[in-house]
């Protein structure tokens, strides 16, 4: 099979397409034919040595959605179910960049019946992301959220989340995504700074660090999206980091919240499988409103 690797670090040139064999799910394990994968800029990291792993060839790709091809021992799914799933790891021989893929069963939900596969395959990493990030936030419906990043992926799927709770979010995004951060429920939607410094907590998806943490409230909570790259607490703000973990059952709750509309995938373009760098190399470029996804 076709798989999408690096052999050694470096920018989108490092993205090798190789021949692979095609791997063999082990006990509670099942193997997907991919139909998508996601594009994500941890895959940009690993390619770049962020995570380390000089040496080895590395697999890329988290996000897929595709077919049940084989189930291992003691699998709970069968042959044919069209699914979903988060293969985490920023070290691995194979990655979801791949004709095939071999998961953990409790890695893998059901697909969305109101999507496609490529529209699919950009919801589990970024759509759990925001989920793990609101429920380690702890807040309380009326408590408040202010979100930076609000219209990129995981930012825009927590303020959608929250403002579903019932907790008031403000979106933090430039003044050209000002409208599209209102239609996902942020009660305001702020261009280039934030006036109040009074949240209860903010989730900083945008990565801005300390100017984010000082628009917490004393004793409140500052969350980051990169583990161990939080700044320091000051004031009794609790900071720490969300890292997102594979889990099957939640991302079954965040499929079914897709199917009813209250979630909205958003793809910015497909490129086939072949064509991996110049996915990474428009990556690089920035300025996505929704994820890249890779066809085999």
């Amino acid at each position: 099979m076709r798989a999408v690797v690096v052999n050694a670090f470096g920018g989108p040139e490092a993205v090798e397409v190789v021949r692979t064999e095609v791997p063999e799910p082990g006990a509670r394990q099942v193997r997907i034919k991919v139909a998508a994968a996601g594009l994500n800029p941890v895959d940009a990291g690993v390619r770049a040595g962020v995570f380390g792993g000089a040496g080895k060839r590395i697999g890329l790709g988290w996000d897929v959605a595709g077919t049940v091809d084989a189930v291992g021992v003691a699998g709970s799914w069968r042959v044919g179910d069209e699914v979903v799933a988060l293969d985490y790891g920023m070290v691995k021989p194979l990655g979801t960049h791949a004709e095939y893929v071999v998961v953990d069963t409790d890695a893998v939900a059901p697909a969305p019946a109101s999507v496609d596969a490529v529209h699919a395959a950009t919801l589990p990493l970024n759509a759990l992301t925001a989920a793990q990030a609101l429920d380690l936030l702890e807040l309380d419906p009326g408590q408040s959220l202010l979100v930076t990043g609000a219209a990129g992926a995981v930012g825009g799927y927590a303020v959608r989340l929250a403002a579903h709770r019932g907790i008031p979010v403000t979106g933090l995004a430039r003044a050209a995504d000002e409208g599209f951060v209102r239609s996902l429920g942020a009660g305001h939607a702020t261009g280039d700074t934030v006036a109040d410094r009074g949240f209860d907590a903010v989730l900083d998806a945008a990565v801005l660090g300390e100017p984010a943490l000082a628009w917490v409230r004393d004793g409140g909570r500052y969350l980051g999206v990169i583990p161990q790259a939080e700044p320091a607490p000051v004031r009794g703000v609790r900071t720490g980091a969300v890292e997102v973990s594979a889990d099957g059952a939640r991302l079954a709750e965040l499929v079914r919240l897709v199917d009813e509309g209250v979630l909205e995938t958003r793809v910015a373009q497909t490129f086939a499988l072949d064509d991996a760098a110049k996915a990474h190399a428009r990556l690089d470029e920035g300025g996505l409103r929704g994820r890249l996804v890779l066809v085999p």
